[in-house]
């Protein structure tokens, strides 16, 4: 798989998403990653192996403890690639928006129209 995918991939799951939020504020250690989760140690090293993977984090051993700090650079490809998406809704947004004004601008025509030829 490219790195995009793998990056995805990582980013898909909403623990993996809460693990780079919380490492967004500094390394951690592995006990401390996973203890706002609800779940076995096992299940958290299997979504730091998938964040691993797609170069999200780095661990680092001091001593006994492993220490896991988050790596953001990855996540610049997602930017990016979302990006060229942003463009793309926002000339459809834009088209979408100028039909409203069109319609508004034509039903305000009509009404006054109407009530022109109610006066009469």
């Amino acid at each position: 798989m490219d790195t995009l995918t793998d990056v995805m991939t990582a980013i898909s799951h909403p623990t993996r998403r809460a693990i780079i939020g919380q490492l967004s504020h500094g390394p951690a250690r592995f006990l401390d990653v996973a203890k706002p989760f609800d779940t076995a140690l096992n299940a958290v090293t299997k979504h730091l192996k998938l964040l691993e993977r797609a170069g999200l984090i780095e661990r680092r051993k001091q001593g006994r403890e492993v220490f896991i700090s988050l790596r953001g650079g990855p996540l610049r490809q997602v930017a990016g690639w979302v990006h060229e998406y942003e463009r793309f809704w926002n000339e459809r947004l834009d088209v979408f928006e100028q039909h409203f004004k069109d319609k508004k601008q034509s039903d305000k025509k009509q009404s006054n129209t109407k009530k022109k030829e109610t006066k009469r």
